[in-house]
């Protein structure tokens, strides 16, 4: 549990540091079975989460994390899209081909607004006059007018539409078409397709960077996430995730992507300013839905398997580094302005810039687990802990030879202090991959490209070969908070008669 000051200070003194509401990390809140979408509330007072496996949409209480309602649906209810007056919520009920709306002051529904089959995510308007349908099981979006709740327009876009996100001025919906590889963008004046924007690699869900700059687009085939620069109209970089990613947020300050990755149970967590993962945080089992709260501070993850909704702390990132130190964290909180010292245990940091909420830092040298705490005129306050890493080693790859094209066979990598490694790479090319000490892999590459891979345990972590192009040897690297090892892979050519 984190430690925090109070928001009501004596009069006349400055208030001291700290977070909104004392939330329990890690906390877990029982929903329906196989919990997808969540959707925060105008004001992040409530949450809505579709809970596909029985039928229902769960309400929570934010500030008592605690399921304040539970809402009879059809049958597979995928998402739930909230009116910017909070007034209205719009469940796409995917097996049943129907739009729910729940009268949110209520929690009844009130209409059933029959779509195209399939209906998969949806996204109101700015302002609030249309709604905006995926069809996964075809290649239309419908677009229902929210006075009437009727269908007024049905505009076809690309194979298995899913997720959609409308830019914060409400002139363009983007939508992720899993089955042709690109994201349509629809000129929401006309209602027409005006571009189409290959991504590959079988784009599902979409989030918008705070500004509307940047979309960013889970690539589920490649566990990728690609980023598209809406004036340019084209992916501007693509960055290697977990397994099977999900829902993605950014977080308010646009400083961090949040990325739920259903195969490790893990969040990747990508420095949008570097375009890399700085770390996977643990969570529930099927981690789906994601949604970050308006302060920062932390988030909610729905585990799709476990039936659960997880509240996740967003204000260490990352919440762990190098013995030797030099790791830049960034700290998220109210009242930080003018901090005086941000301590790491005993040792502080270096400030390399300073808000009022938020603060980034180098870390120092240390060891073990550390509280986080930040000085400030109205006192000292604490923000969470710190978890030193030591430098981890390769002592071992198995098997240490593979096919030019890449394989889908386990690659077990051994060695020491491998836990909380980012990524491993197989020369320029990424992969999966089995060790000791994995738990915390960040990044696995093959010769410098980035590979997919699945954390198992502390020991082990699975990693698929990326095709090479060429036979020969290459270095495989384990990023990790603690740093970077490496070991080597041969690449063969395929027997030939």
């Amino acid at each position: 549990m984190f430690a925090y000051t109070s928001e009501f200070p004596a009069s006349g003194q400055a208030p001291g540091p700290g977070l909104s509401a004392a939330f329990l990390a890690g906390a877990v809140i029982p929903v329906g079975a196989m919990p997808g979408g969540i959707t925060l509330a105008p004001g992040a007072a409530r949450a809505y989460v579709a809970n596909r496996g029985s039928n229902t949409v769960s309400v929570i209480d934010t500030a008592t994390d605690t399921v304040s309602s539970t809402i009879p649906t059809g049958a597979g209810p995928s998402f739930v899209a909230i009116s910017p007056d909070g007034t209205r919520g719009y469940v796409t009920v995917s097996d049943d081909g129907l739009v729910s709306v729940i009268d949110t002051a209520t929690n009844a529904i009130v209409a059933n607004i029959p779509v195209a089959s399939g209906p998969a995510m949806a996204a109101v308007t700015p302002d609030g006059t249309r709604l905006y349908v995926t069809q996964q099981a075809g290649n239309t979006v419908s677009v229902i007018d929210t006075a009437t709740d009727t269908v007024t327009g049905t505009i076809t876009v690309g194979g298995g539409p899913t997720g959609v996100v409308i830019t914060p001025d409400g002139t363009r919906a983007y939508v992720a078409c899993l089955f042709s590889g690109a994201v349509s963008v629809i000129d929401t004046a006309t209602d027409t397709v005006a571009a189409t924007i290959p991504v590959g690699g079988v784009p599902i869900l979409l989030a918008f960077a705070p500004d509307g700059a940047e979309v960013y687009v889970t690539n589920v085939a490649t566990s990728t996430v690609g980023v598209i620069d809406t004036a340019a109209g084209a992916v501007t970089a693509t960055i290697g995730v977990s397994g099977q990613p999900r829902f993605l947020a950014a977080s308010p300050d646009g400083a961090h992507v949040y990325v739920a990755n259903s195969l490790p149970d893990t969040v990747s967590v990508i420095d949008t300013a570097t375009r890399t993962v700085v770390e996977n945080i643990g969570v529930g089992n099927g981690p789906t839905g994601l949604a970050v709260f308006p302060d920062g501070t932390h988030a909610y993850v729905s585990n799709s398997e476990a039936g659960t909704v997880g509240v996740m702390a967003t204000t260490v990132i990352p919440d762990q580094g190098r013995t030797a130190g030099g790791t830049t964290v960034t700290l998220t909180g109210h009242h930080l302005a003018n901090a005086s010292a941000v301590r790491f245990g005993t040792a502080q940091a270096a400030i390399t810039a300073n808000t009022a909420t938020s603060l980034t830092v180098t870390t120092p040298a240390g060891s073990g687990a550390v509280p986080v705490t930040v000085t400030t005129p109205g006192g000292t306050g604490s923000l969470g802990f710190f978890y030193y890493r030591p430098l981890p080693a390769l002592t071992g790859i198995s098997p240490a030879a593979g096919p030019v094209a890449g394989s889908d066979d386990e690659i077990v990598i051994t060695g020491r202090n491998l836990a909380g490694a980012i990524d491993v790479y197989f020369g320029p090319t990424r992969a999966v991959i089995t060790g000791t000490g994995l738990a915390t892999t960040d990044q696995v590459t093959f010769n410098g490209v980035p590979a997919p891979f699945g954390i198992v345990s502390d020991t082990t972590v699975t990693a698929t070969s990326p095709p090479s192009g060429t036979p020969g040897t290459v270095a495989v690297t384990v990023s990790g908070p603690g740093g970077t090892p490496s070991g080597s892979f041969t690449y063969v050519s395929d027997p030939a008669i």
